[in-house]
């Protein structure tokens, strides 16, 4: 008969307490990170995004063209989210992001936040600390690219754009 208080229960026992402890620190780390939030920096990633809420709608985004770049929070299959930094741009009175891949590679797959986004249109985007919950649709029609990808190249001068089959570029819209 086996008993809890033999050497192999005793291990079980052990083994059953270190599981536990592991599960409640990383549940409290992840917890810790929601509330302060773990933003990304320059190109590498971060989860949630922390910020004031923006609740009305946004008509004019025209304030986003004196910003560098904006962060980005998609959400992953596997329930966490994935924020990153990119570019944004105005055209026509609409608010534009667009994914560079500067070494090629197939849409949406070799970009992590791409492939959130065809899967779940639903962002959220902090722009000087503010948070605004919007979604994003993919501009695939070229005739419509190219003038977008212009207003990029126009205001990032220094920017060397890896050719318009290459930049990808995504319609901010309001969540309803």
């Amino acid at each position: 008969m086996l008993t809890l208080y033999g050497p192999a229960g005793m291990i079980r026992k052990l083994a059953f307490k270190a599981l536990l402890l592991i599960f409640v620190s990383f549940g409290l780390f992840l917890s810790f990170l929601r509330v302060v939030g773990y933003e990304p920096k320059d190109t590498s990633p971060g989860l949630w995004l922390s910020g004031d809420i923006v609740s009305e709608s946004i008509t004019d985004w025209s304030f986003t063209n004196e910003i560098e770049e904006i962060f980005v929070e998609t959400q992953t299959s596997y329930l966490l989210p994935h924020s990153i930094t990119t570019y944004c741009g105005v055209y026509e009175g609409k608010f534009y992001l667009f994914s560079a891949y500067y070494e090629g590679g197939e849409f949406p797959y070799a970009r992590r936040w791409n492939h959130n986004v065809i899967r779940n249109p639903s962002v959220r985007l902090k722009i000087n600390g503010d948070i605004y919950e919007q979604n994003l649709s993919f501009v695939s029609d070229e005739s419509e690219k190219a003038p977008i990808h212009k207003a990029f190249v126009d205001k990032y001068s220094n920017w060397q754009s890896p050719g318009i089959e290459n930049v990808h570029i995504f319609l901010v819209e309001p969540r309803f």
